[in-house]
């Protein structure tokens, strides 16, 4: 079979025990009922990606036979250059929103978890769920890798990394958002750091100059795209 007419024909009408209809399949794929009778008629050569592949989901053959007659119809099928995405089935979780005040005190006495300013759901699932909250970005020192308005999901059960995002605790009990940098260790052996910004034009924070303790570290970030 070498024209996707050919093709299509033989798995609408010989591999189903029940032949398919043009109207049947034009409803599957999303399209109008002639651009079926084009594609039966050889009027259209081809298919375009998303036609092609809902086509053969349809009619449970293999697309790239479907398009190329290469292969079985009824071989397994591969991962097409169509199909980059899959669909997970992960529980959500509630999680707090904080403010800056808030996630400064996360995990002190001062922080009673009783008022967040909101609540969301996320499918990240950390060893300790109540060491989970989410932020949302203020101000540009993260540009153009964060921006305002986007969130983040921070786990403070987690030990940062050199490289990792971090919410981090100043010596008034704010907090700020910023990359994890290690610059050495001190007398002890603890891990002197440096809070990073993306965006050149902001201060770099240095433990060795200002009290700083890291909160927690971002594991998930979110950005809604209009």
């Amino acid at each position: 079979m070498k024209t996707l007419s050919e093709r299509l024909k033989y798995a609408m009408e010989v591999l189903p025990p029940k032949k398919i209809k043009g109207v049947e399949l034009a409803r599957a794929v999303g399209v109008k009922p002639p651009s079926v009778s084009d594609w039966l008629s050889g009027k259209s050569k081809n298919m375009d990606g998303p036609n092609l592949i809902r086509a053969a989901q349809f009619l449970k053959v293999n697309s790239k036979w479907l398009a190329t007659g290469v292969g079985k119809p009824t071989d397994e099928e591969t991962k097409s250059e169509f199909v980059n995405v899959s669909f997970e089935n992960v529980p959500f979780i509630k999680i707090p929103v904080l403010d800056y005040v808030q996630a400064g005190v996360f995990g002190t006495v001062a922080y009673d978890g009783i008022n967040p300013i909101g609540e969301t759901y996320t499918t990240y699932i950390g060893t300790h769920p109540s060491e989970v909250f989410s932020l949302t970005i203020q101000g540009m020192s993260m540009a153009p890798d964060f921006l305002p308005g986007d969130s983040i999901v921070v786990d403070a059960s987690l030990t940062p990394q050199p490289g990792s995002f971090v919410v981090a605790q100043n010596g008034s009990y704010e907090a700020t958002f910023k990359k994890y940098r290690v610059i050495g260790y001190d007398e002890y052996g603890r891990e002197e750091f440096e809070l990073v910004p993306l965006n050149p034009d902001y201060p770099v924070l240095s433990s060795r100059e200002h009290k700083i303790s890291v909160i927690g570290v971002m594991v998930r970030h979110v950005r809604d795209y209009k």
